[in-house]
């Protein structure tokens, strides 16, 4: 297989068109072709088009690699999951839902593990419910809100799946979301998106298709104790006692009592710097028209995106998107931002930042960045 690079189309064209091009390039038909990635070039204003990468099958490959500037030889990562090689005696734990434990569950479910995976909130049709009611000034459920339920704090944020990293296993990922019910786009979009209100069904199927492989769930059960011997974690407590071959943490950022829980127990925790914020909210069209130009409210574009750095800097950026109430402790201040797969709202939204570390803290403790937080936050209140 070859992937060809950098095939530039005008806004308007259509996938015969793509095609009718890539023949142009090859100057004969491929055997086979599809779409491996999509982009939007907004450089140029009065040029803006997209650019494609396309991965075809034809026969003489060393021969058009050399004639053709853009081409490169090209193997697709195939990710096949692991097998046990022996039966365990006892279950696997994963503590928490979000997209690593849900992925972690995925594995050791496929691998015949029969993992028990242990969320303290609830199932994502009952967490939106609590959400909602608290989005419209009811009282926060602190077990079950944007952080915290079935699908972790990404169900309720902007969907972006976009990574720095050059992982083997991304294609994986990008495959399994659309196995659950995710858009086909989003294996080639330079920037998949999948949304809050997709996000839902995707979390729910992905634990049925877990469930199916032999995963089990406790939702509304919190781990809070475990029980270690010999610098191995035997058991947890969630609140009854459940004997673990192994346990994975997948706990998110929000889990506060936990991480409090492991520090008592000896587990080794660093102070990590980390950074913190605001939203700063604008309307889309001001961000359609900075990116686009004059093409601003053509149809073929997505709702724009920015990206701002220097001393402070911009993070998940949710065009057309809203700023959500994100707390997960009583008399607290912490927002979100959250987008629909249409990402049709009026205003855009980002996270403005700076970075922090221990010089910040206050305290050489290992949990001191937590409470530099939580400071934050009920001042904010």
């Amino acid at each position: 297989m070859i992937k060809l690079d950098n095939i530039k189309m005008p806004l308007d064209h259509s996938r015969e068109d793509l095609y009718e091009k890539v023949c142009n390039i090859l100057k004969k038909e491929p055997e086979e072709w599809y779409i491996y990635k999509k982009a939007v070039d907004a450089r140029k204003k009065t040029d803006i088009c997209f650019v494609y990468s396309v991965v075809i099958k034809v026969p003489k490959e060393d021969i058009l690699i050399r004639r053709l500037e853009n081409a490169k030889i090209f193997t697709e990562e195939v990710f096949n999951y692991p097998t046990l090689k022996k039966k365990l005696d006892k279950r696997p734990v994963v503590i928490g839902s979000g997209p690593a434990g849900t992925f972690a569950a995925l594995c050791l479910a496929k691998a015949g593990a029969r993992p028990l995976i242990i969320e303290r909130g609830k199932k994502v049709s009952q967490r939106t419910k609590d959400v909602d009611n608290f989005f419209l000034g009811g009282k926060l459920n602190s077990n079950s809100n944007v952080q915290f339920g079935e699908g972790g704090a990404g169900t309720f944020s902007d969907g972006k799946l976009n990574t720095g990293t050059s992982s083997p296993y991304l294609r994986n990922v990008l495959n399994e979301y659309v196995n659950m019910g995710a858009p086909c786009e989003i294996k080639i979009d330079a920037k998949p998106h999948i949304g809050t209100d997709i996000l839902k069904v995707v979390a729910e199927n992905f634990r049925k298709e877990i469930a199916s492989c032999g995963g089990e769930y406790l939702f509304e059960s919190k781990v809070s104790e475990i029980e270690i011997k010999d610098g191995r974690i035997e058991a947890v407590y969630a609140p009854d006692k459940i004997e673990v071959s192994g346990v994975i943490l997948a706990i998110g950022h929000s889990a506060r009592d936990t991480f409090s829980m492991l520090k008592s127990h000896g587990v080794n925790i660093i102070q990590k710097p980390f950074s913190v914020g605001l939203r700063i909210e604008h309307p889309q069209s001001l961000i359609n028209k900075a990116q686009f130009g004059k093409m601003a409210n053509h149809p073929a574009l997505p709702a724009a995106d920015y990206k701002l750095s220097d001393e402070c800097y911009t993070f998940c950026m949710c065009p057309g998107g809203y700023v959500v109430a994100a707390a997960s402790e009583e008399d607290k201040i912490v927002t979100n931002g959250m987008s629909f797969s249409g990402r049709d709202g009026e205003n855009a939204n980002s996270a403005l930042l700076v970075n922090v570390g221990a010089e910040d803290f206050g305290s050489e403790d290992a949990l001191a960045g937590v409470w530099f937080q939580q400071d934050i936050e009920s001042k904010a209140f």
